[in-house]
C-alpha cells in the first residue's frame, strides 16, 4: 500500500499539495483575510442556509443546563451563542479557534450581544487541545474540521477531552448525494463563488480555496469511519440539503 500524502509530509491545501507543516499557516492567512467577512462568506457559500443548518445542529445536540461545552473552530461565535441558551447561566462554553483574528471577532460579537457570563476564549490547535482528559460534556466543531491538517489527530483529541457519556458533533460541508444537483453545485462553487468573493470581499483566492477544501474533505462514510477509528461509539451522520452538509455524531463510552 502506498503512503498517504500526509505520511509523505505533504497534505492538500485546496487542490494543491503543500508541505504539511505549511498548511496551518496558509489556512491561517485565509481566515485572517476573511475574519471580518465571515458571515458574508458563509452566506455566499450556502446561499444563506447556513443559519438554518446551525440552528438545527445546536437544537439536536445532547446538551443540558449546567453542561461544559467546547466549541472548536468557534469563529465568530454563531454556535456558541446558540449553545449559550441551552447550557444556561450555570453552564460554561469554551470557544476555541486556532486563528486569533477569528477569535477576536467572535469575542467582540458576543460582547456586543451582551453574552459574557459563562464564556471563555482559547486560541488552540484542534490537533493538540490544551485541556485535561474528560473535561467536557459536549464538543462541537462547525465548518472547521476540513481546514485541520491532521483530522484524525483532531478527532482523537476531541474524544480524549470528552467525559464518558459525552457527545461529539461535527457540522461540515460534505458530498452532494443527488446526481442532477452536482453540476449546479460545482458551477456555484467554482465559477460563481470566487467572483462573489472578489466583488464583496475583494478576495477571490480565499473563496476559491474554501470551495476546493470542501471537495477534499472526507465524504460522509469515510468521516464516519475516521470517528470510529478515533474511538467514538455509536457514530452516525445525517445529511442536510441533499448532502451539501452533514452532521456527524459520536459518543464516548
Amino acid at each position: 500500500m502506498s503512503e498517504s500524502p500526509y505520511e509523505r509530509g505533504t497534505t492538500h491545501f485546496g487542490f494543491r499539495d503543500v508541505a504539511a507543516k505549511d498548511k496551518q499557516k496558509l489556512v491561517g492567512e485565509v481566515f485572517t483575510s476573511v475574519a471580518g467577512k465571515y458571515d458574508l462568506m458563509n452566506d455566499l457559500m450556502s446561499l444563506g442556509i447556513h443559519r438554518v443548518w446551525k440552528r438545527y445542529f445546536v437544537g439536536t445536540c445532547q446538551v443540558k443546563r449546567g453542561d461544559r461545552v467546547l466549541d472548536l473552530a468557534g469563529g465568530t461565535g454563531d454556535i456558541a451563542a446558540l449553545l449559550k441558551d441551552r447550557v444556561g447561566d450555570t453552564g460554561q462554553i469554551v470557544l476555541g479557534d486556532i486563528n486569533a483574528g477569528m477569535l477576536s471577532v467572535g469575542r467582540d460579537r458576543m460582547t456586543d450581544r451582551g453574552v459574557v457570563q459563562g464564556l471563555e476564549y482559547v486560541q488552540c490547535n484542534a490537533e493538540a487541545l490544551p485541556f485535561p482528559d474528560a473535561s467536557f460534556d459536549l464538543v462541537t466543531i462547525a465548518f472547521g474540521l476540513r481546514n485541520v491538517t491532521d483530522k484524525a489527530a483532531a478527532l482523537r483529541d476531541m474524544h480524549r477531552v470528552l467525559k464518558v457519556g459525552g457527545q461529539a458533533r461535527v457540522l461540515e460541508f460534505s458530498e452532494v448525494t443527488v446526481d442532477w444537483f452536482k453540476p449546479v453545485y460545482d458551477f456555484h462553487s467554482f465559477k460563481v463563488l470566487p467572483k462573489l468573493g472578489q466583488l464583496f470581499a475583494q478576495d477571490a483566492g480565499s473563496y476559491q480555496y474554501l470551495a476546493e477544501s470542501i471537495r477534499q474533505h472526507p465524504p460522509q462514510a469515510e468521516l464516519k469511519g475516521m470517528m470510529d477509528e478515533a474511538g467514538f461509539a455509536r457514530t452516525s451522520y445525517k445529511n442536510l440539503s441533499a448532502g451539501i452538509v452533514a452532521i456527524h455524531t459520536g459518543y464516548k463510552v
